[in-house]
Order: structure tokens, then C-alpha cells, then sequence
């Protein structure tokens, strides 16, 4: 028998790209909030606006929390990781299921604008940083700037 731990076990090493990641995602969405939530002032008035700018904080925030518990529990195990990824979804949703049942009702919310901009802004966001991510092992997470790459190649000149 060996003492080596199971590689579920062990925590990841490195940085997390997630948080890197979720701030990027934030900052767009924060740059297209002005026309999502026109574009739900045109589909449903003042409530459209607002239930547009509900979604959108609904939306944030979940890709805030998916980052957050991806980044705390890959430094204590891999296990844990794939725990808090699969049961934090359930929860996400959840979370958004039940803000959604609590402001349905209110004067202020359009039930079709809300549930379309929950969708469509989610995927939106997801394909607008599919641009900026590096899908390589050597740049985990947002592509480096060119001038960046160039200048960490460079050799130093002493």
C-alpha cells in the first residue's frame, strides 16, 4: 500500500482563472447593461426596464458565486471542488428560481422580459467571453494582451 493521496484530495495548485474570469464577465455585463435593459424598456415599458435590470443583477451575481466557490474549494480538494460545482448549481438555480417566485407578483416586474433576459443574457455574456478566454494550459483563463506575451518572451537585458 502507498500513502499517496488520492488525487481527488489534493487541492489545485496555482491560480484560480474563475475569479479572473467572473470579473471579466461582470465588467461586460456591466458594459451591456445599458442596452439589455433598453432593449426591455422596448419590449415591456418601465416594468421591461426594471425586470431587465433585475435579471441582470441575478445573472452577476450567480457567475460572482459559481467563481467564488470554484476558488475556495479547489485550494482545499478537488473532491470538494466538484461538490460545491455540481450542488452549487442546484443552488444557483434555486437562488434564482426563488428570486424570481418572490418579485413575480409586484407591479414593477414583466414575467416574460425577466425570464428572457435571465436566458438570453446569460448565454450572451457566456458567448461574448468565449472571445477573451485562452483554452490552453499554458494561459489559463483571459488570453494575455500580445504586448504582454512579447514582453514576457523577451529576453532581459541586464
Amino acid at each position: 500500500m502507498t500513502d499517496t493521496p488520492s488525487p481527488l484530495a489534493m487541492a489545485a495548485q496555482g491560480i484560480a482563472p474563475e475569479v479572473t474570469l467572473s470579473k471579466d464577465l461582470v465588467k461586460r455585463g456591466l458594459i451591456a447593461a445599458p442596452v439589455v435593459i433598453g432593449v426591455g424598456a422596448i419590449a415591456g415599458g418601465s416594468s421591461g426596464a426594471w425586470s431587465s435590470a433585475f435579471a441582470l443583477a441575478l445573472i452577476l451575481l450567480n457567475f460572482s458565486i459559481a467563481a467564488g466557490l470554484i476558488s475556495v474549494t479547489a485550494r482545499i480538494s478537488l473532491g470538494l471542488m466538484m461538490g460545491a460545482i455540481l450542488f452549487g448549481y442546484i443552488f444557483r438555480l434555486a437562488l434564482i428560481t426563488v428570486a424570481v417566485l418572490l418579485v413575480r407578483d409586484m407591479s414593477w416586474v414583466s414575467i416574460p422580459v425577466l425570464g428572457v433576459t435571465i436566458i438570453v443574457t446569460h448565454l450572451g455574456l457566456l458567448f461574448w467571453e468565449m472571445k477573451y478566454v485562452a483554452a490552453s494550459l499554458a494561459f489559463p483563463g483571459l488570453k494575455p494582451d500580445v504586448a504582454e506575451w512579447r514582453a514576457s518572451r523577451a529576453p532581459e537585458n541586464h
